[in-house]
């Protein structure tokens, strides 16, 4: 059954795409619900093969949405999926989703890294089990699928990892906000940094994307005052969108290198010519949205 976010995300918006992902293989972390499949969606609508690596075989008690679930609605849109049931935390997993992936269609052209644990604790609050899983899902997560998949990238005439995760923002204040959490995100950032750089000469492209306003998740509203906090959000749909064009270089006509480049969603659609974000919006005025952290 489709929630009325996951309706919100396949609605009509202002992107108008100028490329397409039609063919194209994504190896996605997580995705059975909030961005990463509206991201799936999105491609999907454009008959792109999408393999979701997702823990969520069977349905959540507070979470809407499984990894099958997930792929059905992939395949509604138009693409074709794979769904495997895997902890991105295990390199069994990561090597099986890879492998599978490859075995199914013929390679990856696209690793999209946006399994996340979230935890904006104080140092004196944090719980280490909660520090572990942010490291174990965060960094740790995006570095092993981005490794294993190299191999299969290398082969593609497309290839892009593309990182869910902000700007190196060094101000002090994120991480005296949130320090567990900042080290956690700011690690898949470092993961973009470091691979941009060191996969230059073998034509892959490594970039992150990071939303300028609070997106409207399931995992936001099951936080304390979440349901009131998401009013003033936009829906996951401007991601997927800011997704879709940097994927396709929709943003990248202009000088810029295409690679190493930490995004974010405003900056991609306006290159790519949306001028009028309040569609994006759940209905708070533009000057009401909540701003994201770590910008």
């Amino acid at each position: 059954m489709t929630s009325s976010n996951d309706a919100r995300s396949t609605a009509a918006t202002p992107y108008q795409a100028s490329g397409s992902l039609r063919g194209r293989t994504i190896l996605m972390s997580g995705g059975s619900r909030g961005i990463g499949l509206a991201i799936a969606t999105r491609a999907a609508q454009d008959g792109a093969n999408i393999v979701l690596m997702a823990k969520t075989g069977q349905p959540h008690a507070k979470l809407a949405g499984t990894v099958f679930s997930a792929a059905e609605q992939v395949e509604a849109a138009g693409g074709n999926a794979l769904a495997i049931v895997g902890d991105v935390r295990s390199d069994e997993d990561v090597a099986g989703a890879v492998a599978a992936a490859v075995e199914r269609f013929g390679g990856i052209d696209i690793v999209l890294n946006n399994a996340s644990a979230i935890d904006l604790s104080t140092t004196d609050d944090v719980d280490m089990k909660r520090y572990d899983l942010m490291q174990d899902i965060n960094v740790r997560g995006t570095f092993l699928l981005s490794k294993l998949s190299l191999p299969a990238l290398r082969k593609s005439a497309h290839a892009h990892i593309l990182t869910l995760s902000p700007p190196l923002n060094l101000d002090p204040h994120w991480a005296g906000r949130h320090l567990a959490y900042t080290m956690a995100k700011y690690g898949m950032s470092l993961t973009t940094l470091g691979l941009a750089e060191e996969l230059k000469a073998d034509g892959i492209n490594v970039n992150s994307l990071w939303p300028c306003t609070l997106i409207d998740t399931a995992a936001i509203r099951n936080m304390p005052g979440g349901q009131e906090i998401v009013q003033a959000a936009r829906g996951p749909q401007i991601m997927a969108d800011a997704a879709h064009a940097v994927l396709t270089g929709s943003n990248l006509a202009g000088p810029g290198a295409p690679s190493g480049n930490f995004y974010t969603d405003e900056q991609v659609l306006r290159a790519a010519g949306v001028t009028d974000f309040r569609p994006y919006s759940l209905g708070a005025a533009e000057d009401r949205l909540v701003p994201d952290i770590f910008l």
